[in-house]
């Protein structure tokens, strides 16, 4: 590494071009300003390597001794290891030998409806009372899981973007930088009415650019809630629920609420009869992904949805008549 800059100012020029682009970065920061502590705290001087870099990797926070960790913590400091090459050019980019090839995409808890219900009704139940936290966290996970927002999403809603009246929700600058409005179900609506009654009794700002989930707790009163803070809860509860996992994670999580989401609407849709191929690119559109090939993926990936796919599959190939033997 040279002289001219610190291996900290790279990284913070490389999120600083990389948001200018659209990109939602908070993961991917995260890992490297990591990462770029490391090298401070190790004395390394010179060329970044391989070697630096999978020490890095096994030195998970949560002590994790599973390679397929290492290896998606690796993985994210390969865009940036490319970039670095044109001002660094001995810098070594990582490959899949080091840990091996990540498995694909993992297959999501898909939430049964009584597991919903029950994680609201637990989540309602949280202290102090009387309060707002029991209220405000029943509502963030039950709007997750009637919109198929992403967490992050969710969290960074504010008063102006939620229109009870038209029944619309505003998501500004979502993970790929764009903005989208998502309709809500009537009785989404309604939830969302009491709730924000709620709040506002409690003396929280309603000002249009308050936020709309607010944490409740020492200086984070008033504010934006933390996602940190978020999963912490979440974990909490899940402890307590007992679910069974039913996805390749290594539990249930907040993100499966999305996924739950999208596989009951594309199974809601088959019992209807509704042509799923053309009602994908609108699902697609309402939950924000940026290719209607990752809303097809559920019906690959997920158990629920594979036999509809066979069922697909089977309509296109042509009937072959067997011979009497």
């Amino acid at each position: 590494m040279s002289a001219v800059l610190s291996l900290h100012a790279y990284v913070e020029r490389y999120l600083t071009e990389r948001r200018g682009l659209g990109f939602g970065l908070r993961s991917p920061a995260y890992a490297l300003r990591s990462f770029a502590r490391h090298v401070q705290s190790i004395g390394h001087r010179g060329p970044l390597t391989v070697e630096v870099m999978a020490d890095w990797a096994r030195r998970d926070s949560h002590g994790s001794s599973d390679p397929h960790t290492w290896a998606r913590r690796l993985k994210q400091l390969r865009p940036f290891m490319r970039w670095l090459q044109q001002f660094e050019p001995r810098t070594e980019v990582p490959d899949d030998a080091i840990f091996g090839r990540l498995p694909e995409r993992q297959a999501p808890h898909i939430y049964s409806e009584s597991e919903i219900v029950d994680l609201l009704a637990a989540a309602r139940q949280l202290g102090p009372a009387p309060g707002l936290r029991g209220i405000i966290f029943e509502t963030l996970f039950g709007l997750v899981a009637s919109t198929g927002l992403r967490i992050s999403e969710a969290l960074a809603l504010r008063i102006e973007d939620v229109d009870l009246t038209r029944g619309m929700l505003t998501i500004h600058q979502t993970k790929f930088g764009k903005s989208r409005q998502v309709p809500m179900h009537p009785t989404t609506i309604e939830t969302l009415r009491r709730y924000r009654l709620t709040r506002e009794l409690s003396g929280e700002s309603v000002q249009e650019d308050a936020p709309f989930f607010v944490g409740t707790r020492g200086q984070r009163r008033g504010l934006p809630l933390g996602e940190r803070q978020v999963h912490r809860v979440f974990k909490g509860l899940r402890e307590n629920l007992n679910w069974r996992n039913r996805g390749t994670h290594h539990a249930p999580r907040i993100h499966d609420l999305r996924h739950t989401f999208v596989v009951h609407r594309i199974m809601r849709w088959h019992t209807q009869g509704v042509d799923i191929d053309q009602a994908m690119l609108s699902l697609s559109t309402y939950v924000g992904h940026a290719m209607v090939t990752n809303t097809y993926w559920y019906l690959s990936a997920v158990p629920e949805l594979m036999g509809l796919a066979a069922e697909r599959f089977e309509s296109f190939m042509p009937q072959v008549e067997v011979p009497d033997a």
